[in-house]
Formats: structure tokens, sequence, C-alpha cells
């Protein structure tokens, strides 16, 4: 599952979770008992939270927020059995991985860890992304010395950030820094520029400004995890737009263009690489070809200089 995909899934899944106070809601046909059962589940008002929500549940449209939020009142009454059954059927209502999480608590108060930690296991290979809650729910204390525990919120992490975990993701990190940026024959002036990791280091994003000039842009970098390649996508300020794909080739960034269009001449395709010369250079070097890539002539050639502190 790539990045953007499961940053989406969290979002919607945060809304539906078990344990945590949301925006009163009606039911599809209007019911304000939907209303009312929401105001008491959120004063901790367990036996008519349960009750409410065991007959919104009667509606074959019950959503799988009525079943998790049932299961968590039938679970603070201590009656496990019925909260396991309505923790099931927000599973099977499209609510698995807060139903997986809400059976994981069950089984830890009737003392069936290794119940616990299947159920829990499940939620966090179907992508819960919550490691704070999971380390700080007094539900699961009991579990904390397990070894098991300690696994699954460093998973829970993964699914939070994927990105940052991804070795995938991480091979253009050789690029993020503030650059000066000069010719690479000559060492004329050229522009300088900050690359960054942003949206949870999911995309590597490049800030250029051209040295006395009032040309700027930006790259947005990623790696399609479907496609298995990494793409660019470059804007300026005069309305130009490049779009990159290729992957890391013994260590160089190796980025093509499929052949662009011009407004007079031959399609041109485009051959861009990033290649890193030590911890504080990086040369990047664009060529063009009007021959669908049988011969090459050089676009430009920048070296980029890491800049310190004290400049």
């Amino acid at each position: 599952m790539n990045c953007i995909r499961v940053v989406i899934l969290t979002i919607m899944l945060t809304a539906l979770m078990w344990n945590a106070p949301a925006a009163h809601q009606t039911d599809p046909a209007g019911n304000a008992v939907s209303t009312e059962a929401g105001a008491a589940y959120d004063a901790k008002d367990w036996p008519k939270a349960a009750r409410l929500y065991a007959q919104l549940s009667q509606s074959p449209e019950a959503p799988p927020r009525v079943w998790l939020r049932l299961g968590a009142s039938l679970h603070e009454l201590g009656r496990y059995q019925d909260a396991l059954a309505a923790f099931e059927k927000a599973n099977a209502a499209g609510g698995a991985v807060f139903g997986e999480y809400g059976e994981a608590a069950v089984y830890t108060a009737m003392k069936q860890p290794d119940k616990a930690f299947e159920h829990l296991a499940k939620a966090v290979q179907q992508g819960y992304a919550q490691p704070d809650v999971l380390s700080s729910d007094p539900n699961l204390a009991s579990l904390r010395s397990d070894l098991r525990f300690a696994k699954l919120v460093e998973q829970a992490k993964k699914n939070q950030r994927p990105c940052a975990y991804s070795v995938e993701n991480r091979q253009f990190d050789f690029w993020l820094g503030e650059w000066s940026v000069a010719t690479t024959q000559g060492g004329i002036p050229a522009g300088d520029s900050r690359i960054e990791l942003i949206l949870e280091d999911c995309v590597v994003q490049e800030n250029w400004k051209s040295q006395n000039r009032p040309y700027s842009g930006k790259s947005y970098n990623i790696y399609d995890q479907a496609q298995k390649r990494w793409e660019q996508y470059w804007v300026d300020n005069v309305s130009g737009n490049i779009f990159f794909y290729g992957g890391l080739k013994d260590g160089v960034m190796d980025y093509y263009t499929d052949e662009i269009p011009q407004t007079a001449g031959p399609a041109l395709k485009r051959h861009l690489q990033f290649i890193p010369m030590g911890p504080d250079k990086v040369r990047q070097f664009s060529r063009g070809s009007t021959d669908g890539g049988k011969t090459w002539n050089i676009e430009y050639d920048f070296t980029y200089t890491r800049k310190h502190s004290s400049q």
C-alpha cells in the first residue's frame, strides 16, 4: 500500500475509532436516538449508551461506528461476550481495524493475552496507525511488558508514517539540504536550492531560485510503490512543467521524460541525473535528445555544494 492510500485509510478509520469521541450524527433514517446515544457515550454513561446503540444496531443499515461504540460500551460494563459479538459485527460492516482493536481490549480484560495479541496483530496488519493510543490505552496496560507489544507499536508507527520507514522512499535523501549551486565547468554561480522532506517524509520537495534572475521553481519527487519507480514533477514561475520518471541506478538518481512536443522543431526527450559526489556535493546533469535517444546534447551541468551553518 503506498503512502497516500495509507494516509487516506487512516483518516477514514480514525472517524470510526471505537474509543474516541466524535461529532454526533443522526442515523440514516434521521432518528435522533443517535444524538442521544452519542451524548451518553461522551458522558461515559455506559448503561444508557449500550442500550441506545443496541437500539440503533437493529437497523440493517447500521454503520460500523454504531457497532464499535456498542462494543466499547459493553466492554466498559463487563459484558465481554456481548462486546466481542458487537466488534465482530463491526468487522463485518467494514470497521475491521478498530473492531479487531476492540476485541483485543476485551480479551485483555478477560485475561487472555494470546487472544488479545492475535486480534491486535490483525488490527496492525490491516493498517492501524495510532501508536500513541496503543502505548497509552489503559485497556491494554497488562500487555505492555510482553515483547510482542513493542513490535506492534513499532509497526503502528510504520503504518502512521510508512514513507519514513521505506527503504525505497529514502533513496533520494542524499539530495536533502541547503545548497549553493554553480556550473560544474567554471564554477559560475547559478542559484540556490533548498531540498526538504514534506508530507510525512513521502515527498522530496525542491525549492529553486536562480542567481540574479527572477526565475524560481519547485519539483516534487516521490517513489511510486505501485509502479516501482521514482517520479518528479517540476513546475516554475513561467508556466513551465516537466514530468520525469526513473529510479536509483548504481547510486545515481536517473530520470527520463517521454518525448515532449515543442512549439518549434522535433519532440524533445530529456535525461536528468543526480549524482552524489560525497556527503556535501551533488551533480545535476541534464541532457536532451531530439532523435528518440540516439544522440544526446547537454542542457545544463550543475554542482550543488552544501551550505553549512556559518554560510
